[in-house]
């Protein structure tokens, strides 16, 4: 059975459909390629389900310590390579509002670093990961 549905919307636009939830997402091309960006690109997407499924993976580990992840954010930065046209890499800065020893440290980014997305990217696709905790 189908996880997703996509319908094109002409323009260089698409509709996702997810369809145990119905939700849909639009996407656009982005300017720098023929497109309006007036929606978030694919490549964009990737960028963001890698930030997305990195930070559950991560709060479902700091939730068996205890930890509360409300309040941490993501900066990620897509990179796009020219010839072929393709993401290059990904570059992301996590930021939690806690602080955090070594070993919950360690527990945690061991999490977001094995998520799925992470793990089905091409080796060439460079994810660069900084983690940063609150200073006591």
């Amino acid at each position: 059975m189908a996880t997703l549905t996509t319908r094109h919307l002409g323009a260089l636009r698409t509709e996702i459909t997810h369809l145990q939830s119905g939700n849909t997402v639009t996407t656009d091309a982005p300017t720098d390629n023929n497109g309006r960006g007036e929606f978030i690109s694919p490549t964009d997407m990737v960028a963001g389900a890698l930030g997305s499924c990195m930070l559950t993976l991560m709060d479902m580990a700091a939730a068996r310590m205890g930890i509360d992840m409300a309040g941490t954010t993501l900066d990620i930065t897509k990179v796009m390579a020219a010839d072929p046209r393709r993401i290059a890499g990904i570059e992301i800065e996590v930021r939690f509002p806690f602080a955090a020893d070594k070993k919950t440290r360690t527990i945690i980014e061991r999490a977001g670093n094995t998520c799925p997305v992470a793990r089905s990217l091409h080796p060439d696709l460079r994810q660069t990961v900084t983690y940063n905790y609150r200073e006591d």
